[in-house]
């Protein structure tokens, strides 16, 4: 009898190694894929854009790529996987992890001040006003800024150079000219009243160039070092870089401009590709940084896997999870464009949907995805819920929201949008 169970096990045990596998089942399916590639090939074929390119991962698998149109229209070059583009503000989210690494560490706390590592920013004073005689009017910050501050865009730097009184000096110092090494960039926004009390609005500006020079200041390395040795090598990023070597500058994209007359005009090379053609002075935390889809893509990965890919661990879980987790509260009711991006809030250097779209004209998303965008209508987002990470790269000017909605709204189906506002 024990040998007659014994053997009817073993062929229970055959038997259900012989069924097939359970399919699993992914959002970017058939359906998904062809859609994705209806919306991208309309863009080019609309004269939208010049070319566009388009890679997502699901359950840390591919399952779709695809480009279509030009990297340089006038000489005929497509789009392509190895193509080379200058992904602008997608710079950020890779300084804010430099910056985090440094948190995983015990280097800081996020709510510790700024001016405990960079004194140059003690008693900050902030902008009120002119007064009849043009002299800038002052008033001490309530509190000193924070890096937690930095990490979320409201430290108060000011950026608008048409603010009158405070934009004419601020044009005058000129914090951000690539001639500064960041040090430099750092002691002149030190220099210059703020534009709001710090934590009271969210606007987006030079936080991520101010982290750069912080992770300089606490490791005592050069950001560029810092970067390359904790970040893009360990991730095998080759192809992420501010200078691009001359070998490699018949890979950049051109950049385009959609004109008032609804054409597609060429951004003069020398005006878009100067910065990244040799070496600066400045290192920007905040732009910058030239990139492919597979290198950015492998980033994205490692937030989706909270912070390792490939047996390589950039950050701790719970620090991913920070990262991606809504820091603005309630009473911070400016928040400059940030609204147009959705149901949003911001966390350390990403975007943070909080909920679903409220109506079909904003970008759809999953609520917990954590995202950002660059200038030229870069893309990329990270979806833990479905474990999706999606890049898209374009080079058009001005940036270009709508485009990203009809990405989306490929990637996901259209939007349903939900019956009351937030």
């Amino acid at each position: 009898m024990k040998n007659t169970f014994l053997l009817l096990a073993v062929v229970l045990y055959i038997t259900a190694c012989k069924q097939p596998a359970e399919k699993v089942s992914l959002k970017i399916d058939d359906i998904a894929k062809a859609r994705i590639d209806s919306t991208l090939k309309s863009l080019v074929d609309s004269g939208r854009i010049a070319g566009v390119s388009a890679l997502i991962f699901e359950k840390n698998s591919e399952v779709y790529f695809n480009s279509f149109g030009y990297a340089d229209r006038e000489a005929q070059v497509p789009m392509d996987r190895n193509t080379l583009v200058r992904i602008y503000s997608m710079t950020k989210p890779v300084t804010g992890t430099c910056l985090m690494k440094l948190y995983d560490q015990g280097a800081f706390q996020l709510d510790d001040p700024l001016s405990k590592y960079a004194p140059e920013f003690a008693d900050m004073k902030v902008f009120t006003g002119v007064d009849k005689n043009g002299k800038l009017l002052t008033e001490p910050a309530k509190r000193p800024i924070t890096i937690r501050d930095i990490t979320r865009h409201t430290a108060g730097f000011a950026t608008n150079t048409e603010m009158p009184g405070l934009g004419a000096l601020l044009k005058e110092t000129d914090p951000m000219n690539r001639e500064n090494t960041l040090e430099e960039m750092a002691k002149k926004f030190a220099s210059l009243p703020l534009a709001f009390h710090p934590g009271e609005q969210w606007a987006y500006g030079p936080c991520v160039d101010v982290q750069a020079f912080l992770v300089e200041r606490i490791s005592g390395k050069p950001y560029a070092d810092f970067v390359q040795e904790n970040v893009l090598g360990p991730l095998g990023l080759t192809n992420t870089r501010y200078v691009v070597p001359a070998n490699d500058t018949a890979r950049l994209a051109a950049v385009y401009r959609m004109g008032d007359n609804k054409k597609l005009a060429r951004v003069p090379d020398s005006l878009v590709t100067s910065f990244n053609l040799r070496k600066w002075p400045l290192t920007p935390g905040g732009y910058g940084l030239t990139s492919t889809l597979d290198d950015y893509q492998r980033f994205a990965r490692m937030l989706v896997n909270k912070g390792t890919i490939d047996n390589v661990t950039i950050l701790k879980p719970e620090t991913v999870e920070l990262m991606a987790t809504n820091h603005l509260s309630d009473s911070i009711t400016q928040r400059m464009w940030l609204p147009s991006k959705g149901q949003v809030g911001f966390g350390i250097d990403f975007a943070v949907r909080l909920r679903p779209p409220v109506s079909n004209e904003e970008n759809v998303g999953e609520v917990g995805e954590f995202f950002w965008d660059g200038a030229a209508s870069t893309l990329f987002w990270v979806d833990p819920v479905n474990q999706i990470t999606a890049v898209l790269f374009v080079q058009i000017f001005p940036f270009d929201n709508k485009l990203h909605k009809k990405f989306r709204d490929a990637v996901y189906g259209p939007p349903t949008p939900t019956a009351t506002n937030p």
